[in-house]
């Protein structure tokens, strides 16, 4: 049976100690940190605690002692698809894509002497979730997928002087991926065969690094630099198909290898304090999403074929701008704010309701409480705001063809965590 090279629908985080939301792909931004409430500014040079793991190791350098935080989140969303008249397949609206979910994250780090500091990091950083109703008018596209990109970053970070520091993690990353897509049994309406489905499931171990330096060419100036590596994940299981009939058994249990590549990443960020009460943050990020590949497997059927096949993402490489502050309120209570753009992975010619992505804006606020010298809380929420997205798919053999957008999408989420220090 023939081998098939593809990649998993992509939207959003789900499970685990992963997240859910939306970056210029799907990396993300939001793992239950006070980076959340920042939209990411300033991340890879604000070294203010041990989640400085997952922006840039080398800010570890700059935390004294041992210092751990952990983080719980809650991510809720609107993304509905809304049908228009060109679509030639019955069924219900999607219902609502994106369900409520809790995730979480781990950090620490620990100083060994002046120049030497340990830490490790458990996050999720990547991955995706679509869960549509069964029956809905584009369930031949996709049903429900999820993929889960869960980060183990054992880290180090050295420091030179009082103006240079750099910092290593190797990213051990595990993924897990599952997909559901319903099979027209009966195109153009010829028999009244009830749809067939087929599945997906495997897991994979992925490795790379991520890597940082931080520059402070004064006192309460630091800029960061830090790059992450790309991690590939490789998927292969046999097609599990449901439906009788000598065209769709001669996919079942079809080889199929999905190849994935989690993209590299570059972020520039600055941390100026302007006095006492006040910092200004901002960060640049690069993602090199055109090396991503396909995003799926689809089954095409007519009369007399069937069909297995790739579905090319034609993604696009992203950039994010942030800008975000700091005020010092109270001695105890430090206020953190944010806005920030991502450019779309994906052009209006080529989203579709497996990847229903596109330009997003955040706002984001949170704050951060010290119950005692060596005790932080902090709240923080972000919105992220897609809007309108319109998408136009078909599939040559069947005719199938869903048409219409997805209206008003947002998603917004809700962190909390606790920072000790020893």
């Amino acid at each position: 049976m023939p081998t098939r090279t593809a990649t998993l629908p992509a939207l959003t985080l789900i499970a685990l100690c992963c997240q859910q939301a939306h970056a210029g792909g799907i990396m993300l931004y939001e793992i239950a940190t006070d980076n959340v409430g920042l939209a990411n500014a300033g991340a890879a040079a604000r070294a203010q605690g041990p989640s400085t793991i997952a922006s840039n190791p080398a800010g570890m350098s700059y935390l004294p002692g041992t210092q751990i935080t952990a983080g719980l989140q809650m991510l809720y969303g609107d993304i509905k698809f809304n049908r228009d008249d060109d679509t030639n397949v019955s069924g219900s609206g999607s219902g609502n894509a994106l369900d409520p979910m809790a995730g979480g994250s781990f950090f620490i780090s620990h100083e060994l002497d002046d120049h030497w500091s340990v830490g490790f990091g458990q996050y999720g950083d990547f991955g995706l979730a679509v869960n549509y109703d069964n029956d809905w008018a584009g369930r031949y596209f996709s049903q429900n997928s999820s993929l889960l990109g869960l980060s183990l970053v054992p880290s180090v970070a050295y420091r030179f002087n009082e103006q240079w520091s750099v910092g290593v993690g190797v990213k051990a990353m595990y993924g897990m991926l599952q997909a559901q897509t319903a099979i027209d049994r009966s195109p153009f309406g010829l028999t009244d065969r009830a749809d067939g489905q087929f599945k997906y499931k495997d897991k994979d171990w992925g490795f790379g690094a991520n890597v940082g330096v931080i520059y402070a060419p004064q006192p309460g100036t630091r800029i960061g630099l830090a790059y992450t590596s790309k991690v590939d994940l490789k998927f292969e299981d046999g097609l599990d198909i449901k439906g009788n009939g000598p065209l769709l058994n001669r996919l079942d249990g079809a080889k199929t290898r999905l190849d994935m590549t989690v993209p590299q990443t570059v972020t520039l960020s600055l941390y100026q304090q302007l006095d006492k009460q006040w910092a200004l943050l901002a960060s640049v990020n690069w993602q090199d999403w055109s090396q991503f590949g396909d995003i799926g497997v689809q089954v095409d059927t007519s009369a007399n074929d069937a069909r297995s096949t790739n579905i090319d993402a034609g993604f696009k490489d992203t950039w994010h701008l942030s800008l975000g502050g700091q005020y010092q309120a109270t001695r105890q209570l430090l206020w953190n704010f944010g806005v920030a753009y991502d450019s779309s992975a994906v052009s209006d010619s080529k989203r579709s309701v497996i990847v229903p992505m596109a330009e997003s804006w955040r706002i984001a606020t949170g704050a951060t409480y010290a119950l005692d010298k060596d005790t932080d809380v902090n709240l923080s929420w972000a919105m992220i705001w897609m809007g309108d997205m319109e998408v136009d798919q078909n599939k040559s053999l069947s005719g199938n063809r869903i048409s219409g957008q997805f209206d008003s999408a947002w998603i917004q989420a809700v962190t909390g965590n606790m920072t000790w220090r020893f």
